[in-house]
């Protein structure tokens, strides 16, 4: 199926996930559930220029990618949020990286792997249906990063029908399971700084619902993004544009807006190219487009991830593991661009998309091919 999607994929429980339970953590909190973020340690300002590239989502590009200029840097006009966020992303200390990186210090691709991976923030994904201790979870995270004073990020990804029956099917039973997780999430955000990416392809991927199925997912997601903002103030939450070379921003922004994406009280703004490949330039200017078609404050920002973008999308559309991509930008909260909040890892580095190795796990050679090129 030729689908200009970003299937992202995530396996509950394969070794991509954290499933046991924190020693060191009290009780009541287990580690989470979820895709391993890198290590905790200082960060350049940006990489080297051979490690300059945003990250993809692991799911299909489409086979005609749209292309955007450059934007001219400007100063951001927007006006300051009310949130307290800090400019500095925190980084897990569990991931497949970094128990790769701490099992084979002997291996000649160890220096590259740790310094230009496993070094970075990265997000931590929610990716299973498991209601009991969802709140631990990610209260396990966002603990670590207000002990540190810094931002995490964090991946809510268990809405119904994921995926569309894709590589990453699976999520929560049914929409009233699922306002019940989202309400057990948020009880874990704490009241420090958090970015939540909400849900990855739940809006550019809903044309595979029927208009009524639609219709109630995003209702779901509008009352998700209010029910994460009411439970931390200091939460910015972030909604699916897709990526550039995808929807048409009007038609994407029209999805957003019925998602809640244009209000204040549910969302922050948009994030776009998750798990995918499409160079930064292009997001940035696909990302103000739709923002200008969505409407809504002007404090709504985006989020892109460059994780594995630094050479930009294959020619032929391919999405699952291609060859000859690159570490995208360092991941930040200090931009430079008006309106664009931060450059993310959400996909992180070296997790396949499921041609270079099992999905969702971490793959040395993969890993050593990004960050190399």
């Amino acid at each position: 199926m030729v689908v200009a999607a970003s299937v992202v994929v995530a396996v509950g429980t394969a070794a991509g996930m954290i499933s046991a339970l924190d020693d060191e953590a009290a009780s009541d909190e287990a580690r989470p559930e979820v895709t391993y973020s890198p290590r905790l340690q200082d960060l350049p300002v940006s990489p080297p220029p051979s490690s300059a590239s945003p990250s993809p989502s692991a799911s299909p590009s489409p086979t005609k990618k749209k292309t955007s200029p450059k934007p001219t840097p400007k100063k951001s006009t927007r006006a300051p949020s009310t949130a307290a966020v800090s400019t500095q992303l925190y980084r897990h200390p569990q991931s497949q990286v970094l128990d790769w990186v701490r099992a084979n210090a002997g291996d000649s691709r160890h220096g590259v792997i740790q310094s230009r991976i496993a070094a970075q923030p990265a997000a931590v994904w929610f990716a299973d249906f498991t209601p009991d201790n969802i709140t631990a979870r990610v209260r396990a995270v966002t603990s670590g990063g207000a002990a540190q004073g810094r931002t995490p990020v964090v991946v809510a990804y268990t809405i119904p029908d994921r995926d569309c029956g894709g590589a990453s099917q699976g999520g929560a039973p049914s929409l009233a399971a699922y306002d019940d997780w989202i309400d057990r999430f948020a009880a874990g955000l704490g009241s420090g700084s958090v970015i939540v990416i909400l849900e990855p392809d739940s809006i550019a991927q809903a044309e595979c619902l029927s208009s009524g199925e639609r219709a109630a997912r995003f209702a779901s997601l509008a009352r998700a993004g209010r029910v994460l903002k009411a439970a931390n103030p200091n939460a910015r939450v972030y909604y699916d544009a897709g990526h550039s070379g995808w929807h048409a921003p009007g038609k994407q922004a029209g999805w957003l807006r019925q998602a809640g994406a244009a209000s204040a009280a549910s969302s922050d703004g948009i994030f776009s190219n998750v798990s995918n490949f499409h160079t930064t330039a292009a997001e940035v200017a696909y990302a103000r487009q739709v923002l200008a078609a969505l409407g809504g404050p002007a404090s709504l920002g985006a989020v892109i991830d460059t994780s594995r973008n630094g050479n930009g999308a294959p020619a032929d559309g391919e999405w699952c593991d291609p060859d000859g991509r690159a570490l995208g930008r360092t991941p930040t909260l200090s931009t430079g661009e008006a309106r664009i909040d931060g450059y993310l890892w959400v996909k992180l580095p070296g997790e396949s998309d499921g041609c270079k190795g099992t999905p969702g796990t971490f793959s040395a050679s993969y890993a050593y091919e990004l960050a190399s090129s």
